[in-house]
């Protein structure tokens, strides 16, 4: 796993011993999703996709002492098997863009972020960089769970 920090650019690229369509659906089917998302001891009990260019998303991560932490956000576009560019931001059960500080994280966490993911398969295998734009500066702990993720990700996807 490669990964590079810009100044409020998180970019990961990972390849995963796991066909391009695979790890596609990983990102796109529910269930499939709520197997992988969130740092390691955190589970996924909820996730909605309306996967078309304008549709909403809404996840909930939850930590392992019941901490319930909900995401939302827009997609902006999609490219079967190739390309997802989505706003993240934080958000409440009802899928509203509330502040970090409602989970009482810093107020330098901006009300919306843009996450893009790129597939590529080589060899039977899939390349995958995520670009996580709009990160404060400094914020580690976003490329700690995106890293945890990842595994549990190869966990749900590669044989």
């Amino acid at each position: 796993m490669e990964t590079q920090v810009n100044t409020n650019q998180l970019t990961i690229t990972r390849t995963f011993d796991a066909p391009r369509q695979l790890v596609w659906k990983a990102w796109t089917d529910p269930e499939l999703y709520k197997q992988w998302w969130g740092p390691s001891h955190f589970t996924c009990p909820v996730a909605i996709f309306d996967l078309r260019v304008g549709g909403k998303w809404l996840s909930c991560m939850r930590s392992p002492d019941g901490q319930d932490f909900w995401s939302t956000g827009f997609y902006h576009e999609i490219t079967p098997y190739d390309r997802i560019v989505y706003t993240d931001s934080f958000g409440d059960e009802k899928g509203n863009i509330v502040p970090a500080s409602y989970y009482g994280l810093p107020d330098d966490f901006p009300l919306e972020m843009m996450v893009t993911i790129t597939l590529d398969e080589q060899d039977g295998k899939t390349v995958m960089t995520l670009m996580h734009a709009g990160l404060p500066a400094g914020d580690a702990n976003t490329e700690q769970g995106w890293r945890q993720s990842f595994d549990k990700l190869a966990a749900a996807v590669e044989e």
